[in-house]
């Protein structure tokens, strides 16, 4: 997000697209051949990118994964992500430049979310400095970060029907949050402050606190002080079965503006949004490296 709260870019590279409906009409079967890095962008003259490739367009190192003409890559301290992809429709255009995400220290922290380890969460960086150098005006900017993994063998909506998670910058790092209702009823239910040299803690969980469906919707909550009422500030991404929002919370006495995901797996288990995601998320098999 922007230092001044008007922008905000998120950028997952996927092997293994989750949501991809290429990936699964496939049966799962080769997670290398539905490889993605998808970037959304948030705030005047916002796109979204999300191309489903094969596994002719995936290359990896130590230090690198590239996925067709983007990639993510180590540069010391700093992750570097070169971006050249065309946005879906209704507003198909190039979107094209270079972020930099700078940690302030790389954690040790994994967290599974299903009791046989199937599904494990990964904050590598919860409290990161952002900058972004886009190729439209007004995509220039800084701000505040984070970086983290989600891995699993199985199809998320094959052990969850629902999923909230949030990440609140503070005044020493960050706190997150991962609530999460599995398929056979038990909860995740997870609090974790992370200062800034990467140490983490868990923490007592404040309560519980509803918030406004999405546009779609999709119900949200999160966790905030007792008595306090969170709200979006900014609407990024609203689908039939997912939302990420800018929310307003307070935690332990002090407002705080983070990142908020709420996912719908019910929803998403439909065959019908599978059609409709087909047509944001086109499949591209074939791609040449040139060098």
């Amino acid at each position: 997000m922007s230092d001044d709260g008007s922008r905000a870019v998120s950028v997952i590279g996927f092997i293994g697209s989750v949501f991809s409906p290429w990936y699964r009409w496939s049966g799962r079967r080769d997670p290398a051949n539905h490889c993605c890095i998808n970037v959304a962008t948030y705030g005047l003259g916002g796109r979204f990118t999300m191309t489903d490739r094969g596994s002719k367009a995936l290359r990896q190192t130590a230090s690198r994964l590239e996925v067709g003409p983007s990639m993510m890559r180590w540069d010391g301290d700093a992750l570097i992500i070169d971006i050249d992809e065309i946005s879906a429709p209704p507003v198909i255009s190039r979107v094209r430049g270079q972020i930099r995400v700078t940690p302030s220290a790389i954690t040790g922290v994994e967290l599974p979310l299903t009791p046989d380890g199937a599904h494990i969460w990964r904050p590598f960086a919860p409290t990161s400095t952002i900058s972004v150098e886009l190729n439209s005006p007004g995509w220039q900017w800084q701000g505040h970060g984070y970086f983290d993994a989600n891995f699993g063998t199985r199809a998320l909506e094959d052990d969850f029907t629902y999923w909230t998670w949030g990440r609140y910058p503070t005044t020493e790092g960050s706190t997150c949050f991962y609530d999460a209702t599995r398929l056979d009823g038990s909860e995740l239910a997870a609090g974790i402050r992370f200062d800034a040299a990467g140490q983490a803690q868990a923490i007592p969980l404040p309560p519980k606190a509803r918030m406004k469906r999405s546009l779609w919707a999709v119900a949200r909550e999160t966790r905030a002080d007792a008595g306090y009422q969170p709200r979006q500030v900014k609407n990024m991404l609203d689908a039939p079965f997912y939302s990420r929002s800018a929310v307003r919370t307070q935690l332990d006495g002090v407002e705080t503006v983070g990142v908020h995901e709420a996912l719908d797996l019910v929803r998403y288990r439909s065959p019908l949004l599978k059609p409709m995601l087909a047509c944001r998320v086109p499949r591209r098999a074939n791609w040449t490296f040139t060098d």
